[in-house]
């Protein structure tokens, strides 16, 4: 499973401004907002580049940066985030 910055920010109790402004802060991330060391953290950050077609303007490309699942104990830990509480497995009560 993928998280946008938005979604990992919402994840942490942030907003995706601040997640951003601390990661860049840290120096996991560039100007662009995309992963500052793509193969270093590959492990746990990704660029997703995606495509669509705009009448005027022709083709249009973007990329964004997705937080892999084993990245947000990762990024937690490089930013000094607390992990939100595990809610409990409560499928097998009676």
């Amino acid at each position: 499973m993928e998280r946008s910055l938005e979604k990992a920010a919402k994840y942490f109790g942030l907003t995706r401004p601040k997640l951003i402004a601390i990661m860049r802060e840290k120096g996991l991330l560039n100007d662009s907002n995309l992963p500052a060391f793509p193969v270093r953290d590959r492990e746990y950050l990704r660029v997703k580049d995606s495509n669509w077609y705009h009448e005027k303007a022709g083709m249009q490309y973007s990329q964004s940066t997705k937080v892999r699942q084993a990245g947000m104990p990762w990024l937690a830990n490089q930013l000094g985030l607390e992990l939100p509480a595990v809610p409990a497995d409560n499928r097998d009560v009676a």
